[in-house]
């Protein structure tokens, strides 16, 4: 039996145990094409194959650009692995500058697109990028070539033997890929995760996952670019699960429902939409199915596990499946049996409501830098707690700093970010990786998130946003004098801005227009209003869609160091303003 040390391991692993007919499928003109784990290791391996005869060496970089998650995504991330290269996976939805910025830091030789999309705006930076050599893409696209040419100049098999003597020259120890996470400057860090990283967090969390190997369809839906859901196929391909990957967000309803999924990962974003939607539903009911809707509902938000509302409540519950939550099951495929929940803090509400209707979502905890969990809940064996992140993973070792931030040390914890080493020594101190996340273990052991070290918070989505780095962009706007970026773990930035008064009043008089006698007249009028979200907009467009400012809100007071708003150093009192603004915060989320 394979010993698994190294990424590429998992589908040997597989092909040995399971040799699934559907290991991968994905979604083609309308038809689900299987993929077996035979022709996924023959295609990796003429890939591997292909790419040495194109003079792919050890640790050269290959990016991949994917706007979904699909079979030639694994395929590429395999087979270049093998040659003892590493895989740089690259978010779609950043910007042509960003692509730019990544591939020039990492050196990547080859880059593997999607679509036409992606591929446009590769093309834009291309001149830029002295260092790639040549793009591939998965999609036809005229004037690009096709990945099947590195299958085809794979397709002779004479150069196996090279490919056997790259591959049992990986170490587990070898760098395997590096992810780029936002930092705080605004450029990318790159970091660097061995195999080693990822497999011990892969068989470290195997044993909290509790799923029937070789018998149970997953649906992949987040960024396989992110290391959540890439952690999680390789945890698939472990167990021998057959992986469907979603078409987009806007078919995964028409998706579960043809897939029957049993395990999906989810961000609590995605948890908010479906739930919102099946409120709307319930709130358009009428009579006794309306009442019922609603008592349920009110039961699920009660919910404690391991029957610890007593008899009656779990009679009661019993009731509200068979009669309501049933429908829910139903809407998402109608086998799913685990959900599992990153990237951000979801809300105990959601938590309650949906182990109450039968769909266990298991929270989790992590960092790109941890490969990424660090904790996560279990239904078995009590190991479950609603508002927490559930029980460190057997292996890693936590302690909580004096000031409450949230250490960690393990197998699992990066080597370093990619030609940083300042960076590097700032995170990892004394073998310990500083999270920049405050928390606290409970007398049981459950950890819980309290607050954020950093400035930087996640949406609900689990996106990363850098707000010092938007504010920046934003303050070369005339009209914007100060601009606080909120929306920690909201579904989506927003902002509180104080208008440049003094700009404002030469801008009306050019104009010859009347704005109003006072800040609070001003903020008010439409004119305003609409130029500075004229102003928002054109920025917005120099950052990745999750990152752009969606709503704003107009304060008519000066930011200063005597209101409050800043210290003597010119910072902004981050909470004191949130404070201060509650109201216009309301406004906008609610």
């Amino acid at each position: 039996m394979t010993n698994i040390t190294r990424l590429f391991d998992f589908p040997y692993f597989q092909l040995e145990k399971y040799n699934l007919p559907d290991a991968l499928v994905t979604k083609y003109d309308g038809e689900w094409i299987k993929t077996s784990t035979q022709e996924y290791l023959d295609k990796a391996n003429a890939l591997s194959r292909g790419l040495l005869r194109l003079g792919v060496n050890k640790n050269d970089k290959i990016a991949i650009i994917s706007s979904t998650n699909r079979t030639e995504w694994h395929m590429t991330d395999i087979g270049a692995l093998q040659t003892g290269a590493q895989t740089v996976p690259i978010y779609p939805t950043i910007s042509s500058e960003d692509y730019e910025y990544i591939l020039n830091h990492s050196e990547s030789s080859y880059c593997f697109v999607s679509d036409q999309e992606v591929y446009d705006k590769l093309i834009a930076v291309q001149k830029n990028l002295p260092n790639l050599k040549e793009i591939f893409s998965y999609n036809t696209i005229e004037g690009c070539k096709s990945w099947t040419e590195v299958l085809e100049l794979g397709a002779d098999t004479s150069n196996q033997d090279v490919v056997e003597d790259r591959k049992n020259n990986v170490s587990t120890t070898d760098l395997a890929t590096i992810i780029y996470t936002s930092g705080t400057t605004g450029r990318p860090k790159g970091v660097m995760l061995t195999h080693q990283n990822i497999v011990s967090d892969v068989l470290m969390s195997a044993p909290r996952v509790p799923l029937r190997p070789g018998d149970t369809r997953a649906l992949s839906f987040l960024p396989i670019c992110h290391i959540f859901e890439r952690m999680l196929t390789y945890l698939y391909q472990y167990y021998g699960i057959s992986i469907y990957f979603a078409e987009s967000i806007e078919k995964i309803s028409d998706n579960l429902k043809e897939v029957h999924p049993h395990v999906m990962s989810v961000v609590p974003r995605l948890l908010e939409k479906v739930y919102d939607k099946i409120y709307a539903k319930g709130a358009d009911l009428t009579g006794i199915k309306k009442r019922l809707f609603f008592w349920a509902l009110d039961l699920g938000m009660d919910y404690k596990p391991y029957g610890e509302n007593g008899a009656w409540y779990e009679f009661k519950l019993k009731i509200a499946r068979k009669l309501i939550f049933s429908k829910w099951q139903e809407g998402l495929g109608g086998e799913l049996e685990l959900l599992v929940c990153g990237s951000a803090a979801l809300q105990t509400r959601l938590s309650k409501v949906f182990c109450a209707a039968g769909i266990p979502v298991m929270e989790g905890y992590g960092l790109t830098e941890t490969s990424p969990v660090i904790s996560v809940n279990d239904m078995r064996n009590k190991g479950f707690r609603v508002g927490s992140v559930g029980k460190v993973l057997d292996g890693v070792t936590v302690k909580i700093a004096e000031d409450g931030e949230i250490l960690c040390q393990g197998s699992n914890v990066m080597i370093g970010y990619y030609k940083d080493e300042a960076q590097t020594n700032e995170v990892i101190k004394d073998g310990y990786f500083h999270t920049g996340d405050i928390g606290e273990f409970d007398a049981d052991g459950f950890l819980k998130i309290t607050d954020r070290k950093k400035e930087m918070f996640k949406t609900s989505g689990g996106k990363y946003i850098a707000p010092q780095m938007l504010e920046n962009h934003f303050k070369q706007s005339r009209f914007i004098e100060q601009i606080m970026v909120i929306g920690d773990g909201e579904k989506m930035p927003a902002a509180f801005i104080q208008p440049s008064f003094e700009f404002l009043a030469e801008w009306s008089h050019r104009k010859g227009i009347n704005l109003g006698a006072t800040p609070e007249e001003i903020i008010k009028n439409d004119m305003v209003i609409k130029r500075i979200q004229k102003e928002v907009d054109a920025i917005n467009e120099r950052f990745g869609n999750w990152e752009k400012v969606k709503r704003f809100e107009l304060t008519s007071d000066i930011w200063s160091i005597e209101g409050g708003h800043l210290t003597p150093t010119m910072k902004l009192k981050r909470k004191i303003i949130v404070e201060k603004y509650k109201e216009l915060y309301a406004k906008i989320y609610n």
